[in-house]
Parts: C-alpha cells; sequence; structure tokens
C-alpha cells in the first residue's frame, strides 16, 4: 500500500520505520493514557487541559513541552491516505493508548481502513518483545501480517474507552473481549484491575512486586532496582519516570542499610498482609474516570469491589 499514515507507539519506533525505509507520514504517539484523568473525547481543549494538568502535577511536565495536541494536527487531513496502522506493543501502556488512537479515529470520523501490528510472543521465544526489540525480519512479519480492524473490533474498543473514562471499571474484571484481533487485550485487562489497592495491604500488585524485589535480591540502588522492576512487570510496560515515581512513594516501607536496601518494620508486616497501609499509599492517582482509592482488588475473587466510602 502506498501512502499510509504510521501510528507510533513512541520516538524509537518512528526512528527505527523509518530507517528501515517504511513509507508513509507518520504520528507518534507521545502520551501515557494509563495513567492520570482522562474524558472520552480526546480532540477537546478539556482533554489536553486535563492532560497537561496531571502531567505537571506527577511528573514534573511543563505544559510548554506537551506535545501531543499539535501531533493530532496530523489527522486534520487524512483525505490521501489508503490505510492507518497503529503500531503498539502487548503491554498495558500501549493498549491503553491504542484504545485511544482508535477512538480519536472514529470521533473523528475518518473512513479508512484500519491495521494494527501488536508485538509480544515471538516464535518459540518465552519472553516478550517490543517493536524496537525485533529485529527487521521479525519487524517484517510483523507488518506482512496486521490486522484489519473489524466494526465489530471498533465497538469493543469504543467500548471500553467509554467504560476506562467513566467510573465503573469493575465492569472491565469481566467484560467479553471475544475477538484474536487484540489478542494482548485480556492480560491487559487483568493487569490494570490488579492496579488498585490490594483489600488486605492497601497495595497493588506492581507496589507488592517493588517491596518483594528489595526483601528477596541484594538491591544497592535505585537504579538497580528500578533495571529490576523494568524487567519484571509483566503486561504493564512502565517506562522509567514512572515505575521510579512509585519507588518513591514506597519509601516508607524500606531503608538504606549498609549499602543495602532491607525492608523496615512496615515493610515486613505489609507484606505478610498483617497490615493495611491503603490510607498511607493515597497519592490521588486517577486511571482514566476513576480514582485508584474508589475501588480494591479482591485477590479471591480476582474483581474489583468499590471502596467503603464510594460503596454507595
Amino acid at each position: 500500500m502506498d501512502n499510509i499514515l504510521h501510528i507510533t507507539n513512541g520516538d524509537s519506533l518512528t526512528d527505527y520505520l523509518k530507517k528501515s525505509d517504511y513509507k508513509g507520514t507518520y504520528l507518534t504517539w507521545r502520551e501515557m493514557l494509563c495513567e492520570g484523568p482522562l474524558v472520552a473525547i480526546i480532540d477537546s481543549e478539556e482533554f489536553f487541559n486535563l492532560r497537561s494538568t496531571f502531567l505537571k502535577e506527577f511528573y514534573n511536565v511543563e505544559s510548554n513541552n506537551y506535545s501531543f495536541k499539535n501531533e493530532l494536527n496530523t489527522l486534520n487531513h487524512t483525505e490521501t491516505y489508503a490505510a492507518i496502522v497503529l503500531w503498539f506493543e502487548y503491554d498495558l501502556f500501549c493498549h491503553i493508548n491504542m484504545l485511544g488512537a482508535i477512538n480519536l479515529l472514529q470521533q473523528k470520523n475518518i473512513q479508512k481502513p484500519i491495521y494494527i501490528v501488536i508485538s509480544g510472543f515471538v516464535g518459540d521465544e518465552k519472553s516478550l518483545k517490543g517493536l524496537c526489540e525485533l529485529n527487521p525480519d521479525q519487524l517484517q512479519t510483523h507488518y506482512n501480517q496486521r490486522v484489519e480492524l473489524t466494526p465489530k473490533d471498533k465497538k469493543l474498543a469504543m467500548d471500553l474507552w467509554k467504560i476506562y473514562c467513566g467510573t465503573d471499571h469493575h465492569l472491565l474484571a469481566s467484560y467479553p473481549v471475544h475477538t484474536f484481533s487484540f489478542k494482548y487485550l485480556n492480560n491487559c485487562l487483568k493487569a490494570h484491575i490488579e492496579r488498585f489497592p490490594n483489600q488486605k495491604t492497601g497495595l497493588n500488585v506492581l507496589e507488592t512486586t517493588i517491596l518483594k524485589t528489595i526483601r528477596n535480591k541484594e538491591v544497592k540502588s535505585e537504579r538497580q532496582l528500578l533495571r529490576y522492576m523494568l524487567n519484571d512487570q509483566g503486561y504493564y510496560g512502565f517506562g522509567d519516570i514512572q515505575l521510579r515515581r512509585m519507588i518513591h512513594k514506597l519509601d516508607i516501607f524500606f531503608e538504606l542499610s549498609n549499602g543495602i536496601f532491607k525492608l523496615n518494620s512496615k515493610g515486613h508486616g505489609i507484606l505478610s498482609e498483617q497490615q493495611n497501609f491503603m490510607n498511607e499509599m493515597d497519592d490521588h492517582m486517577v486511571y482514566g474516570g476513576a480514582q485508584q482509592m474508589d475501588f480494591r482488588f479482591h485477590l479471591g475473587k480476582n474483581q474489583l469491589v468499590k471502596s467503603v466510602s464510594n460503596a454507595n
């Protein structure tokens, strides 16, 4: 196909595709919609104001560095494109962005074939791979096997986006995802509901993994801990700044002792599920339309339950 619009998951992939001579126009999706407040209509001042305020408050990103709004101008003139190809990965970070991208195309009523290229497991390899980790032949194979979204696929993406931008995230725990187009979507939805605080401890699954890493490994620096987490986060796909913020949030549970991170009494207490620190862990994080503290993850039921203060 000629004159393709490629929507990529980041600058590294955009550069890789250009160097690999994938012809077309590029829109780089410079956002992280898996964290922070959202409204369903993406190309709106309300959306951009919410996002710039959140990124400034949580990650100290100045509003004049928020380029996402300008990037979307590429979608104002799509009549010459033969098709649109979305390049995203297996993880929650990418899947929420991908759902946003699909919804934006529908909101703009862009009537072009939409294809997705999603990386993950490759052949018989046991580890998941990002798109930039693929060699040129593997990347070409993924592109050759791109999947065209059906009307049902688009409807599913719109339904999930509406739920994510709303308050009823417990619906995502059992949402019927009967499609082969989004082969990692169920994994990502499961990862999402486990981001809410565990009902016994007040920590979510990633926060628990960080403390277990400190307990089980000889961690000598934040940089080393960050490296462990970047390689041991399953289907989340979070970047350095997200994981670093999470580590800093947990510093009440560990200390540096003789050059090694060690859990303190609070850290041991929370991992033994003898104490609940939910109130102390509240940093007002929002996922789409839901406050993190609106729900608790019930491990036994594998579902979200409304927090007592929000049960009504």
